[in-house]
C-alpha cells in the first residue's frame, strides 16, 4: 500500500469518511400501482361487491374509432358512481376507495382477492429488499399510494430502517418518500406541495375532486442540503408524438386531459424557482404522464414553446384557472432560469415499463457533481408466475449519485 493511501485511511478512520470521499446516495422513483394498506383493500372488496355496483366501472367507455361515448353509456357510468359512492359511505368517502378495476378484479373472482393482494404486497417487498441490498438505495419516492401503513408494509424487513411520510390528500392516490434514518443527521423536513392539487374542473365551485398533490422532502447529507419533489401529475396527455395507441398532443389543446395537465405547469415552475433560490442541489423526480423526453429531442425554438410567442425564462401569462400558454412542459420548466438536466436511461436498461412517464431531473450544481456519463436505470418488479394482482405496472427508476 502506498504512503499517499495510508495517510487517506487514517484521514478517514480519525475524522470520517466524509472528509474524504463524497457521499453516494442511491434514488429510487417508484409507482406502486394503488398501493393500499390491507384495511384499504378489505374496504375496496366491501364497497365493489355491494349488489348495488357489482364491479361496476364508474368511467363512460368510449368505443374503438369513436370521439366520445354515448349517451346511454354516459347515463351507466353516472349510476355506477352513484351507486359506488353510496356504497362506500357518500361522495367524500367514495374517494378514498380504489375504484373496482383498480386490481382487475370482478363478480367471478374476488372471492380470492385478499390472497391476490397478498402476492402483490411480498412482489413489492421483494423487490424493495433487493434495491436496498443490491443497489443501495436509501431514498425512495413512490407514487400511487394510499397512506404510510402502506408504505412500511412493503419496506418490509427494512422498515425499521427507514422514515417515511406521505402527503396528506383528499382521495386514495397520493406520493410519497422513504428514507434511511441513518441518511441525514439534522432533522428530515417533508410537507405537502398542495399548489399542485389543483381542481380536476376548473369551474367545479365545491372542489372536492382534485388531482395529487406534490410531497417536498429536505434532507442535510454531510452538511449539503438536498431538496427532492415528488410529483405524479394529470395522465392522459403524455406524447408530443403520434403512436398507433396515442395521439401527439400539445398542452395548449382542446383536450380535457391536455388542460388539466396545462394548469399544473405554474405551480411546478413556481416550486423550481423557489427551490433554486434556496438550494443548488435539489430533484425534481416522479411521474410526470409526459415525455418530456421527446420534448427535449424536438429541439422546439423558444419561441415556439408558448402560444404568445414570449420569452420562456419571462412570466407566463396566466388565465382566470391557472391555464398558461405553454405548448410543451420541458422547455417551460428548464427554460434557463433556472435550467433542468434529465437524467437518461442507461442503454439496455431491464425494464421498459412506461418508458418516457417516470423522469429523474437534477439541477445544474447536482448534476455537475456527477462523472460523465451519469445516467439512471430501470429495474424489473418482482413478481410471482401467474400473479392476478400485479406487483405494479411501473419499473423503479434508480440513480446513484454523489454529494
Amino acid at each position: 500500500m502506498s504512503k499517499m493511501n495510508k495517510i487517506a485511511i487514517a484521514l478517514a478512520l480519525s475524522f470520517g469518511s466524509s472528509a474524504i470521499f463524497a457521499a453516494e446516495v442511491g434514488i429510487a422513483s417508484f409507482n406502486l400501482a394503488w398501493m393500499g394498506s390491507k384495511d384499504d383493500f378489505k374496504k375496496h372488496l366491501e364497497v365493489c361487491s355491494a349488489p348495488q355496483v357489482n364491479w361496476c366501472e364508474t368511467r363512460a367507455r368510449t368505443m374503438r374509432n369513436a370521439q366520445s361515448p354515448t349517451n346511454e353509456e354516459v347515463e351507466r357510468a353516472k349510476q355506477c358512481q352513484a351507486n359506488f359512492e353510496t356504497a362506500a359511505g357518500g361522495p367524500e368517502k367514495s374517494m378514498m376507495v380504489a375504484p373496482c378495476n383498480a386490481y382487475r378484479l370482478n363478480s367471478n373472482n374476488w372471492q380470492n382477492g385478499n390472497e391476490w393482494y397478498v402476492q402483490k404486497v411480498n412482489g413489492l417487498a421483494a423487490t424493495i429488499d433487493k434495491l436496498v441490498v443490491e443497489e443501495g438505495i436509501s431514498i425512495f419516492a413512490f407514487q400511487e399510494v394510499s397512506n404510510r401503513t402502506a408504505i412500511q408494509d412493503i419496506l418490509g424487513k427494512h422498515a425499521a430502517d427507514f422514515e417515511s411520510c406521505v402527503a396528506e390528500h383528499n382521495a386514495f392516490q397520493t406520493v410519497g418518500f422513504a428514507w434511511k434514518k441513518s441518511l441525514s443527521k439534522k432533522p428530515v423536513v417533508c410537507k405537502n406541495e398542495d399548489s399542485l392539487a389543483i381542481k380536476e374542473k376548473a369551474d367545479d365551485v365545491k372542489g372536492i375532486r382534485r388531482l395529487r398533490p406534490g410531497v417536498e422532502l429536505s434532507l442535510t447529507i454531510q452538511g449539503k442540503t438536498l431538496s427532492l419533489l415528488n410529483v405524479h401529475l394529470k395522465s392522459s396527455c403524455a406524447n408530443l408524438v403520434n403512436t398507433e395507441r396515442y395521439p401527439a398532443r400539445l398542452l395548449t389543446d382542446n383536450d380535457a386531459a391536455c388542460k388539466v395537465l396545462n394548469r399544473q405547469i405554474a405551480p411546478l415552475e413556481n416550486w423550481i424557482e423557489a427551490v433554486a433560490a434556496k438550494t443548488p442541489l435539489f430533484i425534481l423526480l416522479g411521474d410526470f404522464n409526459r415525455r418530456i423526453d421527446e420534448e427535449a429531442a424536438a429541439n422546439i425554438p423558444a419561441k415556439e414553446v408558448r402560444l404568445d410567442g414570449s420569452d420562456p425564462a419571462s412570466p407566463n401569462s396566466m388565465g382566470s384557472f391557472g391555464e398558461v400558454k405553454s405548448r410543451v412542459m420541458w422547455q417551460e420548466i428548464s427554460d434557463g432560469a433556472p435550467s433542468l438536466v434529465q437524467i437518461p436511461l442507461a442503454e439496455g436498461s431491464a425494464c421498459k415499463g412506461f418508458v418516457g412517464l417516470d423522469h429523474i431531473l437534477f439541477s445544474p450544481a447536482l448534476h455537475a457533481k456527477q462523472a460523465q456519463g451519469f445516467n439512471s436505470l430501470k429495474l424489473p418488479v418482482i413478481q410471482e408466475a401467474g400473479q392476478k394482482i400485479i406487483s405494479s405496472d411501473h419499473c423503479p427508476r434508480i440513480v446513484k449519485m454523489k454529494l
